[in-house]
């Protein structure tokens, strides 16, 4: 079972990235969601996860996220962006060590294992 990170998408148009079955395990792809580069992750631990924040990183001023690193930070499961490393909240978009630079985080869901991000 996929358990997604899921807000309440107030005014966000849901839209689908992808076939669950495109995203690597463990890995990130990058989407175009509404003129927006979405970054997609799917974590594979004790639950499968999935998980949507913007692509840009503010402190590299360029979309890589969706290549960073997935890992985890005490409770948090982040992603290192691969440029300046810095790790970036996957459930909230939160950049730790330059909380000014974080990022938005986006609902995701899985319906007939096509996944959906809501921006």
């Amino acid at each position: 079972m996929i358990n997604a990170a899921e807000t309440k998408p107030e005014n966000k148009t849901w839209s689908p990235v992808c076939s669950l079955d495109d995203i690597v395990p463990n890995m990130g792809i990058c989407a175009l969601v509404k003129n927006k580069h979405v970054a997609v992750f799917h974590v594979d631990g004790d639950q499968k996860r999935l998980f949507a924040i913007d692509n840009f990183d503010p402190n590299a001023k360029a979309s890589v996220l969706s290549r960073g690193l997935i890992g985890s930070l005490g409770e948090r499961i982040v992603v290192a962006s691969p440029i300046y490393k810095h790790h970036f909240d996957l459930q909230n978009g939160e950049c730790l060590e330059a909380p000014e630079n974080s990022v938005s985080a986006y609902p995701v869901r899985v319906e007939n294992r096509t996944v959906w991000v809501a921006v």
